[in-house]
């Protein structure tokens, strides 16, 4: 068996390893194998090949966690546009009582009303910054 041959094996191995796990690293050394490969098929010697392999793989796992580490942390999906499309909404607070929280009409139903931590019980327009179950958290507009 060609040592290109054997790289590719190893590669698609870490393929399919990956989708059982789902670990995106597993993919990216997977790529440092195909890389490897492609150096065997163009007669790169064998220790070539490993350096290779090690550059690209081991970089690309380097370059995807430093990406990760400097990406803003996921938004919870109780407060994410993406996920609940409430978030954004506005909603009309005639009075508020003691402990900062309210019932509101919403979408033809009737929710509980919160304020987001910190904030001043005031009675008119407040925006949607969080929904939690049945409740939903405002801010002052």
């Amino acid at each position: 068996m060609s040592q290109s041959t054997l790289w590719w094996v190893f590669a698609g191995v870490l393929v399919a390893t990956e989708l059982m796990t789902g670990t995106f690293y597993l993919l990216m050394v997977a790529l440092g194998l195909v890389a490897a490969a492609i150096a065997a098929h163009l007669g790169a010697s064998l220790a070539v090949q490993w350096l290779v392999a090690a550059a690209l793989g081991g970089g690309s796992v380097i370059a995807w966690r430093f990406y990760r580490q400097v990406q803003p942390a996921a938004t919870p999906a109780t407060a994410n546009h993406d996920v609940n499309l409430d978030i954004g909404g506005t909603v009309q607070v005639d009075a508020w009582d003691s402990d900062a929280n309210s019932k509101v009409k919403y979408r033809g139903a009737s929710w509980n009303v919160s304020l987001v931590p910190g904030a001043s019980a005031a009675p008119g327009k407040h925006i949607i910054v969080e929904v939690i179950g049945s409740r939903l958290i405002v801010r002052k507009l």
